[in-house]
């Protein structure tokens, strides 16, 4: 056995057989379960014409199929890509085609976005509808005709539940498209291996990481196995990643199809989980609101741990209210980095997000590509040493900028711009491609979106720049009222300006009825910029 994760999942799966490993909404796998489903999807791509090295793409919403086929891929040494169920057919003809993907697992209601985006992808030889949606049936041939579908439970159906399969290795890929917060989606590329050691915790996250495969099944085997539920889309890496971490403690991973905050807490309440991992204010909100209703019993509930999105303080505030004694982590990491640090309690983007970093191989790095000084209020980037991806997938100019060599070893520059104190404890200031540069100041949006969203009236706020004759750009700010209100330009002006210094205010101000952010949370700059522009200015102070 290799440090290969198809090889380690048989292998927990092979000594925890029949205990839970997947739950969502009325649907149970158990471990034994789960990989014979897994084998299935596997034999099936493999006879479909899925070679070893070639690309599976998942367009899937959460659920049991999601892992099947994830799984599935990787057995038969098939490299998984994630695909945004969000995307309209031009940004799924752009994926499909930058993927080279050769196979297609998705939701039936995406059949008319597939149809549609499917032939700017000359790889893509097969393609597998999960569910039945319109036009499948056999008398009304729509966009499934067009594609010659398969249908996924037909397709397990006809294949072996046993193995069978190659000699696999830790070398074998995985790659997580990215979209991030600008820019088209690109593919990060990782060895097995290292992904394991960097994403999944070695196994063991916050502890020693194990030395060898065969450790990590008897370490599962001996487990209590604790709930873990990814409450984030599975095309979100930080979800896949907590849910091996879920599988190689030899606990039970419990999904929602899609975030709804209500179905979330119910479904803590009934599977008793521990652990929650969100994505930042877009689900934390969500699910204070619904817990200040007092509805719900999340005793089970210890950790709270966000991830690829800050929380704001005022948000992580409603929470502990709600959940007193319960720990409400933020995570710093990325799908170029892995899992980084945990911060330091208290700390919040409105004050300084801060965080100390334990790893000796995560470090902040000057424009010199040297660790900056701690104390010296210099601003660098955090970086990631040792385990790091391979690169983007078929864009070696980017890969070149973000993976660097330094003093001989490989590091990540993950484009999160920080300090380092006194103390060795780093104030993370924000992501360095979204920074606002007004006047020749630099302003880091998520600290002013945080204070923003700390005005009563205000359910959500993104920040961003846009162009300006005199000082290059302007700081503007896209906000959603709470509970239908519109805040006006003149209050949130003023509630911004006693916490930050004057020249991190918004000059303009853009209400809208939502703010509108990606699956898994993250804000979308793009669309921010063009709502902003028609945005309105405050009195003048």
């Amino acid at each position: 056995m290799q440090f290969n994760l198809a090889d380690m999942f048989e292998g927990v799966a092979d000594r925890l057989g029949d205990r839970t490993a997947l739950v969502c909404g009325t649907e149970r796998r158990s471990y034994a379960g789960l990989d014979a489903r897994a084998n299935r999807a596997a034999h099936h791509l493999a006879a479909a014409g899925v070679r070893p090295g070639q690309h599976v793409g998942i367009q899937l919403y959460n659920g049991p199929h999601y892992l099947e086929a994830l799984l599935g891929a990787l057995k038969i040494r098939a490299v998984p890509v994630n695909v945004n169920y969000r995307y309209l057919p031009r940004e799924l003809a752009h994926l499909y085609a930058d993927a080279d993907l050769a196979a297609l697992v998705y939701d039936a209601e995406f059949e008319a976005r597939v149809a549609q985006a499917a032939p700017a992808a000359r790889t893509l030889r097969h393609t597998l509808r999960v569910g039945a949606g319109p036009g499948s049936g056999p008398e009304a041939p729509g966009p499934a005709a067009a594609l010659g579908s398969a249908d996924y439970e037909e397709a397990l159906v006809g294949s072996s539940p046993e193995r069978g399969f190659p000699e696999r290795s830790g070398d074998d890929l995985y790659i997580i498209y990215t979209g991030g917060t600008t820019g088209m989606p690109k593919g990060v590329m990782w060895r097995q291996e290292d992904l394991f050691f960097a994403g999944h915790g070695g196994g063991n996250p916050g502890g020693e990481p194990v030395a060898a495969p065969e450790e990590l099944v008897d370490r599962a085997a001996l487990a209590q196995g604790a709930v873990i539920m990814p409450a984030a889309p599975l095309m979100h890496g930080a979800a896949q990643f907590a849910s091996f971490i879920g599988f190689w403690g030899g606990g039970r991973v419990v999904l929602v199809r899609s975030f709804d905050a209500a179905e979330v807490l119910r479904a803590i309440e009934r599977e008793r989980v521990a652990t929650v991992n969100i994505v930042g204010d877009a689900m934390a909100a969500p699910l204070a609101d619904e817990l200040e209703t007092g509805r719900y019993d999340p005793s089970s509930l210890v950790v709270v741990s966000s991830s690829g999105a800050i929380l704001s303080g005022a948000v992580r505030e409603r929470l502990e209210r709600a959940l007193p004694g319960r720990f409400i982590l933020d995570n710093l990491g990325s799908t170029e980095a892995g899992l980084a640090a945990w911060g330091v309690p208290g700390s919040a983007p409105e004050t300084g997000l801060r965080f100390r970093f334990d790893d000796p191989l995560i470090t902040v790095l000057g424009p010199d590509l040297r660790p900056v000084a701690p104390g010296s209020g210099e601003i660098g980037q955090v970086a990631r040493a040792g385990r790091v991806p391979v690169g983007y997938y078929k864009d070696p100019d980017k890969t070149a900028r973000t993976f660097v060599e330094v003093d001989g070893v490989r590091h990540t520059l993950t484009g999160d711009m920080a300090t380092v104190g006194e103390d060795g404890t780093v104030t993370v200031l924000g992501r360095g491609s979204v920074c606002i540069n007004t006047g020749g100041e630099k302003v880091y949006p998520e600290e002013v979106e945080a204070v923003l969203k700390g005005f009563p009236g205000v359910a959500d706020a993104v920040v961003v720049g846009v162009p300006d004759p005199r000082y290059g750009q302007r700081v503007a700010a896209v906000v959603a009222g709470r509970d239908g209100g519109a805040p006006s330009p003149a209050d949130l002006d003023a509630h911004v300006r006693g916490r930050v210094a004057g020249y991190k205010a918004p000059r303009l101000y853009r209400l809208v009825a939502e703010v509108r952010r990606s699956p898994s949370g993250k804000a979308d700059y793009r669309w921010a910029r063009e709502a902003a522009a028609a945005g309105e200015e405050p009195a003048p102070h």
